[in-house]
């Protein structure tokens, strides 16, 4: 009986171990080895659109946010200065081909933007509804949510855009203040190529 319980540990610790390498948590990359950079004020923020791919399903799983028009950006802030900044009140717009501007759209707003579907069957008592795609927790749980970031501190998280990629496109981030003094920090162009 020993013998079959050390197999029947050591199966299930090797089943958790691949199951926790298929389940790895996000966790985004410096903000200076985004693809797309800028600092400003001791101030570094880094930039990265997913619409496809491996980075698509390491922050979301099966759900592809891109297939139902909605392209979230990967934002990373990293505050090297010595005073603290406040994000709260933080624009975000994306700037495509021709000077059209986007503004970010709330996470919490996300799960209403292809709205409700019409009902195929007659209502009735055992009426089955078919769940939002955009629901997933991951979309606000995935949200840049900072409100304040100390000096020395890294924030991250996803903006989300009701737009496709282009590639002349640019995020322009602004109301980034101080928080001691209100001084706003200068504004954050960034380009998407």
């Amino acid at each position: 009986m020993p013998f079959v319980f050390k197999r029947l540990v050591l199966f299930m610790s090797i089943a958790a171990a691949f199951a926790a390498d298929k389940e790895a948590p996000f966790k985004a990359a410096p903000a200076a080895s985004q693809p797309h950079h800028q600092t400003n004020d001791k101030v570094t923020i880094g930039v990265d659109a997913f619409s496809s791919g491996d980075k698509i399903k390491s922050a979301f799983g099966k759900l592809n946010p891109y297939q139902y028009g909605i392209l979230p950006v990967l934002v990373v802030i990293q505050n090297d200065s010595d005073k603290t900044i406040r994000l709260d009140k933080i624009k975000a717009e994306y700037v495509g081909p021709g000077g059209d501007r986007i503004e970010a759209t709330p996470a919490s707003e996300v799960r209403y933007i292809n709205g409700g579907k019409r009902p195929t069957t007659i209502p009735g008592p055992i009426s089955v509804k078919k769940k939002n795609p955009l629901e997933a927790w991951e979309i606000e749980g995935r949200a840049l949510a900072a409100q304040m970031l100390p000096a020395g501190n890294t924030a991250s998280g996803f903006l989300y855009f009701q737009t496709g990629l282009h590639s002349t496109a640019t995020i322009y981030l602004s109301g980034i203040k101080e928080a001691g003094t209100d001084r706003e920090l200068l504004f954050f162009e960034i380009p998407l190529r």
